[in-house]
């Protein structure tokens, strides 16, 4: 063994030490309940190394999500990803989620739209549970070149698209054309009978479209196809099924309707018995900055809600997202609150009797 004097120390040698000992001090393990595609593996290892903190990921759901979290009384993990509309109900219910600390985001990094909306959307007594993380949208999908008229979800009626058009017989299409038609379906949420008065001049409109849609279709395969086909030129879908069908057909695309895209976010929520809340909140500051978002995007398919990720995606998908989503169009999105009861009755009484006309 060398005597101490002998034993040199350089000062950057000893920062590191001391980094080092700080770092393990502070570091937590993350339990994070998510979807498939948020958490790459690359993302988990940079922000290990950056942190210090360990990160352990278990995929799931919205409907697992909650249920793990009822059957612990919110505990097991240290931060979840439900979607938007799954957090109020189930905090009033259940009570398995606790506030966030928005002192402790960098709000700065998000779009802020985005943000507001779903702070708006996620508050129970005051009180902000949940930040946006990936979104995606539903909207049309149009053949350019053939139905370049269409640009809002009324627009599938037209005498130039007739026998040429698809959509799904769900919420969606009910929402999308009582915007379309200068309705808000999401104000009128709290109130059944003018909810009802909404859903009727929107079954109306459904019925006399009829003849236009070609089929109605139910799995995004089977609408892929008939796009590709030229059987259908224009269509309800969602962005990233129009966006591959770019990928092939540059006259094919997913366009914003003029009355609004209709978006739905998964977000960050706390846990109420999480035990990593400085983990949580190291995580969602990393990974919404713009260049680790982009790399997000790429595994996951969707954008997030982070400002300026599109910027570092790749040139074929920051083309065809800047083409379909100009700001105006990303600030125009109609959000999806949650749903109270009895509005589903509402709304299978309609889809079955437009089913049947």
């Amino acid at each position: 063994m060398k005597p101490l004097n002998t034993l040199k120390l350089t000062a950057s040698a000893l920062a590191l030490c001391v980094a080092g000992l700080a770092q393990s001090a502070s570091a937590e393990t993350l339990r994070l309940l998510t979807w498939g595609g948020y958490a790459p593996e690359d993302v988990i290892a940079a922000f290990e190394a950056e942190t210090g903190h360990k990160v352990e990921v278990t995929l799931s759901n919205n409907e697992e999500m909650i249920a793990k979290l009822r059957a612990t009384g919110g505990g097991g993990f240290d931060l979840a990803q439900p979607s938007q509309d799954r957090i109020t109900g189930p905090q009033e219910e259940f009570g398995i989620y606790k506030p966030m600390d928005l002192s402790k985001i960098d709000e700065s990094q998000f779009i802020a739209s985005m943000l507001a909306a779903t702070k708006a959307n996620t508050t129970v007594g005051g009180e902000v549970y949940g930040v946006p993380h990936v979104w995606g949208t539903s909207g049309l999908v149009v053949d350019t070149a053939k139905a370049g008229s269409v640009k809002d979800y009324t627009d599938l009626c037209s005498a130039d698209v007739a026998g040429k058009v698809s959509y799904r017989l769900k919420r969606p299409t009910l929402i999308g054309f009582a915007f379309a038609m200068g309705m808000d379906p999401f104000a009128a949420y709290g109130d059944e009978a003018a909810y009802s008065e909404i859903m009727a001049k929107v079954e109306a409109k459904l019925k006399e479209c009829k003849p236009n849609v070609k089929t109605y279709w139910s799995g995004g395969d089977e609408l892929m196809n008939l796009v590709r086909s030229g059987e259908v030129v224009a269509s309800m879908a969602w962005d990233t099924g129009g966006w591959k069908l770019n990928s092939d057909n540059p006259d094919i695309t997913f366009v914003a309707p003029a009355s609004g895209a209709l978006g739905w976010i998964d977000t960050f929520v706390l846990p109420a018995k999480g035990q990593a809340d400085q983990a949580a909140y190291d995580w969602i500051n990393y990974v919404m900055r713009p260049d680790v978002a982009a790399k997000i995007t790429e595994s996951a398919g969707n954008f997030t809600a982070s400002k300026g990720a599109d910027e570092y995606a790749s040139a074929e998908l920051k083309a065809q997202y800047q083409a379909s989503f100009p700001p105006e169009a990303v600030d125009n999105i109609k959000w999806y609150p949650p749903v109270p009861a009895g509005l589903e009755a509402i709304e299978g009484g309609v889809l079955d009797r437009v089913q049947a006309h």
